[in-house]
């Protein structure tokens, strides 16, 4: 698992008030253990963003991330198609931070064949993960949804939508050991995708950005846009939690 060396303002994630009240800045992590110290701009250190797998190719420019994937990669566990995918190339950072939101933009524009995707992801390990994306169907439309992989086993929830949207925002939410996926054509206005617990979740995570190609394909991914806010997912003001 290779590192990637970056300049402190070398990308634009941008960290602003992830605490919960009366949690102190000095507790927020969340670079690989080490606790971040926010410079005036906001913006921080990303010595400790590191691949799983690396794709074909990839560039950092500016604010932009761009992957080439390589063919037949892809993450899915067993369920219903009864094989195992997982090699993908992920891109992550890690934090014991339990209440945040990140956000990213996603330009698919270069996918063009059945299940080229790229998107939001939390990649624990092989069998513990989720992600949320676009996968490309046919000229006519596309798939957007999201999986989440508990113990080995996926599920799927889609959408059909237009093969005419080639960008999306999403927004990933934590609040301790739940999270939230959310999608939005403009990046202002976000519309619930999927919430879900997972098992494997409950302190130190590692969340990002993935792009792959299962089939004999390989197309260009860029991610844009990038930042870490407060939590954006409010507490549940409906029903009160049974009491233990």
């Amino acid at each position: 698992m290779r590192k990637i060396i970056f300049t402190l303002l070398s990308i634009g994630f941008v960290l602003t008030a992830c605490r919960q009240p009366n949690q102190k800045e000095a507790d927020m992590d969340f670079t690989d253990g080490v606790k971040v110290a926010l410079s005036d701009s906001g913006r921080i250190d990303l010595n400790s963003l590191q691949w799983t797998r690396e794709p074909a190719a990839f560039e950092v420019k500016n604010d932009t991330i761009v992957i080439t994937t390589k063919p037949h990669t892809d993450l899915w566990q067993r369920t219903y198609y009864h094989f195992q995918n997982d090699n993908a190339p992920v891109l992550q950072l890690k934090t014991r931070e339990k209440f945040f939101s990140f956000v990213v933009k996603t330009d698919f524009t270069g996918s063009h064949h059945r299940f080229d995707q790229c998107g939001v992801v939390m990649y624990l390990d092989s069998e513990n993960w989720l992600k949320g994306s676009v996968e490309y169907e046919n000229e006519e439309f596309q798939h957007l949804g999201s999986v989440v992989t508990n113990k080995g086993y996926s599920d799927w929830a889609t959408t059909a939508i237009s093969a005419d949207v080639k960008t999306m925002w999403y927004r990933f939410s934590r609040r301790e050991d739940d999270y939230c996926i959310e999608c939005s054509t403009n990046g202002t206005d976000f519309s619930q995708m999927r919430v879900c617990h997972v098992f494997a979740g409950a302190d130190e995570i590692s969340f990002g950005i993935y792009a792959c190609s299962p089939e004999e394909s390989s197309f260009t991914a860029r991610f844009s846009d990038m930042k870490i806010t407060e939590c954006m997912w409010k507490a549940h003001d409906g029903q009160q939690p049974d009491q233990e």
